[in-house]
């Protein structure tokens, strides 16, 4: 029962670490925008002459 339970802990203080880290990353983006654009996780790609800006008229990438 022990090893259950720390398992779960184990995997529930991954996961937060996780979460810490894309805030951090997030943050440092914000503070350092000359390093170069914040990708962010919400499926935007990068077809565009290496920006990564999600198209407008909502085709994919590649078309």
């Amino acid at each position: 029962m022990a090893k259950v339970l720390l398992a779960s802990l184990i995997i529930f203080l991954v996961l937060a670490a996780w979460v810490m880290v894309e805030r951090l990353y997030a943050a440092f983006a914000v503070r350092h925008p000359e390093l170069g654009p914040f990708r962010r996780n919400d499926g935007g790609c990068s077809c565009g002459s290496g920006s990564c800006e999600r198209r407008s008229d909502g085709a994919s990438c590649g078309t």
